[in-house]
């Protein structure tokens, strides 16, 4: 990565590296680290896997320190809620964006064909192998100011302003809830298809809804990725309960 592209990414980030490195392997996906090694042989190219996994413990604490302090009569179901919200690959994501992460992400060729730069589950991961190497480079304050300025503060002001409480994060007991509530049978979650390498797995999850009338009958099916099985399937669920909300709607505008 050029100097110049350094300095406009830190200038985002509000954070100088000492070691230039740690950003340069927290931006190299595997697909490239696994190109460039092809292509020389024998030698070994750092990519951000290991660093998206420290990453993530390091959000993890940052985020439960931060959720603590900030709401003590919360009870212990409403901070897991609201945490999981927080370090979703969904809002991950969309702090990525806003950095413009996925300019600077080094990727192989046919991950660079497939659009992986505008991928959610890269660009979260590239997120979280940034934090890691502000961990590694600066230590815990400057990583804990990056995520408190960046992917806390920014959004949890968004939420108290929008007056809606807690984001409705966990849709399989949303739709478990709303499926009780009008006597429907609940829906089957089922794994289609997984691949990639154990430590790197996408799962696809569909979430069948039977019919009100025929059982044996699928209504509608939710089908979605994710890097763990739990995340497709959440991602089902708001699929069907979006569904049931826009057929509710049409029953109520009547012919």
């Amino acid at each position: 990565m050029k100097t110049r592209e350094i300095a406009t990414l830190e200038t985002a980030l509000e954070y100088h590296f000492g070691r230039p490195e740690l950003i340069e392997q927290a931006l190299t996906h595997s697909s490239q680290a696994r190109e460039r090694e092809s292509q020389q042989t024998g030698t070994r190219i750092g990519d951000n896997e290991q660093l998206e996994f420290l990453g993530d413990a390091v959000l993890a604490l940052v985020s439960s320190e931060e959720l603590y302090q900030r709401f003590p009569n919360f009870h212990e179901g409403q901070l897991s809620k609201l945490r999981a919200h927080l370090v979703s690959e969904k809002h991950l994501a969309q702090v990525a964006q806003q950095l413009d992460l996925g300019f600077y992400l080094r990727l192989g060729r046919g991950e660079e064909k497939s659009g992986g730069r505008a991928k959610s589950a890269l660009l979260a991961d590239a997120l979280e192998a940034v934090l890691a190497a502000i961990y590694l480079d600066g230590g815990l304050e400057p990583a804990r100011a990056f995520v408190q300025r960046k992917v806390l503060h920014p959004e949890l002001l968004a939420l108290t302003g929008s007056g809606t409480g807690l984001p409705l994060t966990d849709y399989k007991s949303a739709l478990q809830e709303l499926l009780q509530a009008t006597g429907r049978r609940q829906p089957m979650y089922v794994l289609v298809k997984q691949e990639g390498p154990e430590h790197k797995k996408m799962f696809t999850v569909e979430a069948r809804l039977t019919d009100e009338g025929a059982p044996s009958k699928v209504a509608f099916v939710g089908r979605a990725e994710g890097t763990t099985k739990k995340r497709a399937e959440q991602e089902a669920a708001r699929q069907v309960l979006e569904h049931l909300s826009a057929s509710s709607a049409i029953q109520k505008e009547g012919p």
